[in-house]
């Protein structure tokens, strides 16, 4: 995994991760959306562990969506989820990563 991909990831995690925060226009808007971003992050949690590296969580990206669908809509579908499910993902993907051991702002 190159920097340059890694940065490209990391890039498009906060970009998303704006854009989610754009999209909670109204209360229950935030709270369906971040009950995704945390079913996500739990995946995270069990799929990379807690200890990874900022290589691991890019590769891991690569194939988010296979697993992230079905997360999403067992753990908290909502109306109209599949619109968002790619900033869910960025979202959750930008937060998990400011725990690898090679992280920096």
């Amino acid at each position: 995994m190159s920097e340059v991909e890694i940065e490209s990831a990391r890039r498009e995690w906060e970009d998303g991760r704006l854009r989610l925060l754009e999209e909670a226009e109204d209360a229950h808007d935030r709270e369906r959306l971040l009950a995704q971003v945390d079913a996500v992050t739990e995946e995270l949690r069990r799929r990379v562990g807690s200890t990874f590296t900022l290589a691991e969580l890019t590769r891991t990206y690569a194939g988010a969506e296979s697993w992230s669908r079905e997360i999403v809509s067992q753990r908290a579908g909502a109306p109209g989820w599949p619109r968002t499910l790619s900033l869910v993902e960025a979202a959750a993907f930008q937060l998990y990563s400011r725990g690898a051991v090679d992280y920096e702002p």
